[in-house]
């Protein structure tokens, strides 16, 4: 009796036993496909991963060849162009003014009271003509002499060049540095020249020079 109810215990431990090992293995498949799918998202995760990181690398390789292109120096905008300060105009000193303000004037003569055109020479007795009367004008009384002019102390002394020379009605010379002359008739002589009256015939002149001694003014006066 004994023997048999400790072989029937037996038997259904075995049978207990073999039953728990088939649950078993009922279970392990699941976990497996547990197990199996933690690995395949952890690989996907991975991957992904894996391919964000690629990108970043590509992105940051294309940035630095960018940067090699461009010299490694950021590209600078372009600047309005600096303009350059023009250069103060040049003032013209107080000698060139008064050369200046000289040049704008001209010699002007007067017989009398009759204003006469001169054309005046190009030397420096008709230079120191002008300075001479730069501030005022200068008065000279004349005096009729042989017949053909009028002959008239200066004051002072000017450059002469003298050279022989035939002269004729209107024209104006400086004698011995500081005499001038005015022709009404012709005479042949060492002058000077400085110059001619341009707007009166010989007849004319005669009429102004050959009568009386005569008062000559010459001035500096704006030009025309």
């Amino acid at each position: 009796m004994n023997k048999r109810f400790l072989l029937a215990f037996i038997m259904l431990a075995v049978l207990a036993a073999v039953a728990g090992c088939k649950s078993g293995q009922q279970e392990n498949p699941s976990a497996a496909a547990g197990a199996r799918e933690g690995i395949t998202t952890q690989t996907t995760e991975s991957a992904k991963a894996g391919g964000s990181e690629q990108e970043q690398a590509a992105q940051i390789s294309e940035e630095n060849a960018s940067s090699k292109t461009n010299g490694g120096v950021d590209p600078v905008q372009p600047t309005d162009p600096v303009r350059e300060e023009e250069p103060a105009a040049v003032q013209p000193s107080a000698e060139e003014l008064a050369t200046e303000e000289v040049k704008a004037k001209m010699l002007k003569m007067m017989i009398g009271n009759t204003t006469v055109a001169v054309e005046w020479e190009n030397n420096e007795a008709v230079e120191a003509l002008k300075a001479l009367c730069e501030n005022e004008p200068l008065v000279i009384q004349m005096s009729m002499y042989g017949g053909f002019e009028q002959v008239g102390p200066i004051g002072t002394r000017l450059p002469s060049h003298d050279a022989q020379t035939t002269t004729f009605a209107g024209d104006i010379v400086l004698y011995s540095s500081d005499q001038i002359v005015v022709f009404y008739g012709s005479n042949s002589w060492a002058y000077t020249r400085l110059g001619h009256i341009t707007d009166r015939n010989a007849s004319e002149i005669a009429d102004l020079l050959g009568h009386e001694n005569v008062m000559i003014t010459i001035r500096m006066e704006d030009a025309e």
